[in-house]
C-alpha cells in the first residue's frame, strides 16, 4: 500500500543536496594526477579505451561519447566482452580508462596483466585510493563522496555523478588544451543543428539545372509568370544569353505591377525586372544566407559567380534543411 502522504518534493531534493554535497569536494581531486591523465592521453599516439562494469559501464560508455564528441579519440569496451576477443580493439599506443567505484571489479582486474604485457597505460577512476585498481594503474583519479544518494546505500547514486563530472573535466580540460573549436565540433556532428550551421553551404541546397527560375530580358511578363509558377520559387531571374544574371521578378513584384495595370501579354520582362538584385555566393554557408535574406527583407536568393548565376533559393530551402 502507498503512504498518500509521502512527500515526493523533499525526498527528490534530498537526493539533490546529497550529489550536490558529493560534487562540492570532487574539486579536491582535480590534481596533480588529473594532469597527469590530461597530458598522458593528449600525448598518446593512439586512442582512449573506456572500461566498466554495470552502472559504471553506463557512465564509461558517457565518458567516451563525451571524449570522442571533443576531439579525443575514443571508445568504450565492456570489460567482460574484451577478456573474450574484444581486447584486440584495443592497441598498444592507446591509454584505458578503468572506471570502478570499489576498485575492485574483478572483470577490469583480471585485464590488468595482458595491458601490462602490451605496455598500455593505465588511468583508474575510483573511489578508494588504496583499492587495487588504484594501486596497480599508473594513474589514479579519485571520485570519492561521502555517500550514496540512496537511503540505503546500495544504488549507485552519487558516486555514478562524480564519476560522470571527473569524466566531463577530463573531456572538456583536453578539449580546450587542443584548441578545438566550434568548427571542430560541427565536424563530428554533421547530423545536428551546430553542423547544419557551420557546415551546410547554399550550395548544398540551392535549385539548379532544370530547378533553376530562369528567363531572357525579351520574354514576354506572362512567359516570366509560367516560369515562376512551374519552378516553385516564387521568383525568376533574367538572365542573358551567356547566363549573366540582369535581374530578377518576384510574385511580389507581380503584385505591385498588376496594381499599375502593366499588360502582361505584351510587355517584357526586361522592362519590369528589378535589376542588380541581392546575390550570393554558392560556397557561402546557408546561416550566412539566412542572415542575408532577413537583413536585406527578401525571401529568395539568387546565387552566382562572377556574376553568372549557378542556382536559387528560398526561405523554406533553409527550413527544409533545418538552418531555420
Amino acid at each position: 500500500m502507498f503512504d498518500s502522504s509521502f512527500d515526493y518534493c523533499a525526498a527528490g531534493k534530498a537526493v539533490l543536496q546529497t550529489e550536490i554535497e558529493g560534487l562540492q569536494q570532487l574539486s579536491q581531486y582535480i590534481d596533480a594526477q588529473f594532469a597527469a591523465a590530461c597530458e598522458l592521453i593528449l600525448h598518446n599516439k593512439g586512442k582512449v579505451a573506456v572500461m566498466g562494469v554495470g552502472k559504471s559501464g553506463h557512465i564509461g560508455n558517457k565518458i567516451a561519447a563525451t571524449l570522442a564528441s571533443t576531439g579525443t579519440s575514443a571508445f568504450f569496451v565492456h570489460p567482460g566482452e574484451a577478456a573474450h576477443g574484444d581486447l584486440g580493439m584495443v592497441e598498444p599506443n592507446d591509454v584505458v580508462i578503468a572506471i570502478s567505484n570499489s576498485g575492485e571489479a574483478s572483470e577490469i582486474l583480471a585485464l590488468f596483466p595482458v595491458l601490462k604485457r602490451q605496455k598500455i597505460r593505465i588511468i583508474s577512476m575510483t573511489g578508494k585510493p588504496t583499492s587495487s585498481m588504484a594501486t596497480l594503474a599508473d594513474i589514479h583519479l579519485q571520485v570519492s563522496v561521502p555517500k550514496e544518494a540512496c537511503p540505503l546505500g546500495l544504488a549507485p547514486t552519487s558516486s555514478t555523478t562524480a564519476a560522470l563530472v571527473m569524466g566531463d573535466a577530463l573531456a572538456v580540460a583536453l578539449m580546450q588544451s587542443r584548441g578545438f573549436t566550434a568548427e571542430d565540433f560541427a565536424l563530428s556532428h554533421p547530423g545536428g543543428a551546430l553542423g547544419r550551421k557551420l557546415l551546410l553551404k547554399l550550395s548544398d541546397i540551392m535549385h539548379t539545372g532544370v530547378k533553376l527560375p530562369k528567363v531572357a530580358p525579351s520574354a514576354l511578363i506572362k512567359d516570366a509568370l509560367f516560369e515562376i509558377t512551374q519552378k516553385g520559387l516564387g521568383m525568376t531571374a533574367i538572365v542573358d544569353d551567356n547566363e549573366q544574371l540582369l535581374g530578377i521578378f518576384t510574385d511580389g513584384d507581380l503584385r505591385r505591377l498588376l496594381d499599375g495595370r502593366i499588360d502582361i501579354h505584351h510587355t517584357t520582362i526586361g522592362d519590369v525586372m528589378t535589376p542588380n538584385p541581392t546575390v550570393a555566393h554558392p560556397d557561402m554557408l546557408a546561416v550566412e544566407g539566412l542572415n542575408l535574406m532577413e537583413e536585406k527583407k527578401i525571401n529568395g536568393l539568387m546565387l552566382c559567380v562572377d556574376g553568372r548565376l549557378i542556382g536559387a533559393l528560398n526561405m523554406h530551402d533553409l527550413l527544409r534543411a533545418g538552418v531555420m
